[in-house]
């Protein structure tokens, strides 16, 4: 089963990923690869799969991605091969991704694998302290620029299987759990 997790940047989408991760049994990440460059504490293979522009415009030309996106002037995109390999070992994958991606996911692998997409809201303000408070060193540019996104990705929300407010953590992980767990029963 694959788990996917969208919204706007600063939405949560990492911090209740690797709460998931942590809280439940056989759920499991799966990296994007990006062009962009590190954020304090992100690990190779672990947030993140970071290359250059150059390898990322690769492997694109070999046909490597199942779905990618120019986002914020940086790459982003989902491995085939890992992507693969992780659905095969029937771990239950949550996967972080913008909302042009999760189309193109559901447009590839909906008659191949169980998908549950999971749209996270916030209200533009909380939004705004999060990407201030989140410590990226963003400039006022850099903020209006997600900000300015938000509208557009909610436009997207009909794609959703689910979409949940996040503005209580706890909450919002607990639903999630219910929701993987009901989705896995379902399944079964």
């Amino acid at each position: 089963m694959l788990v996917i997790l969208s919204g706007v940047s600063g939405a949560g989408k990492d911090t209740i990923k690797k709460e998931l991760i942590k809280r439940m049994d056989n759920v499991i990440s799966l990296p994007s690869y990006t062009s962009r460059k590190p954020r304090n504490g992100e690990q190779e293979g672990v947030q993140y799969h970071f290359i250059t522009k150059e390898e990322f415009e690769q492997r694109i030309k070999n046909d490597e991605f199942y779905e990618y996106d120019l986002h914020h002037e940086n790459y982003y995109g989902t491995s085939r091969k890992l992507m693969n390999e992780k659905i095969a070992s029937g771990k239950i994958i949550v996967k972080d991704i913008e909302v042009n991606g999760t189309e193109n996911l559901i447009k590839l692998l909906k008659n191949e694998t169980k998908l549950v997409t999971i749209f996270l809201r916030v209200e533009k303000e909380e939004l705004r302290r999060r990407l201030i408070a989140r410590g990226d060193n963003l400039t006022n540019e850099e903020i209006e620029l997600r900000l300015n996104r938000l509208d557009y990705e909610e436009s997207k929300i009909k794609l959703y299987d689910y979409m949940i407010k996040n503005d209580n953590f706890e909450k919002t992980v607990n639903l999630i759990m219910a929701i993987i767990e009901n989705e896995k029963n379902i399944s079964n």
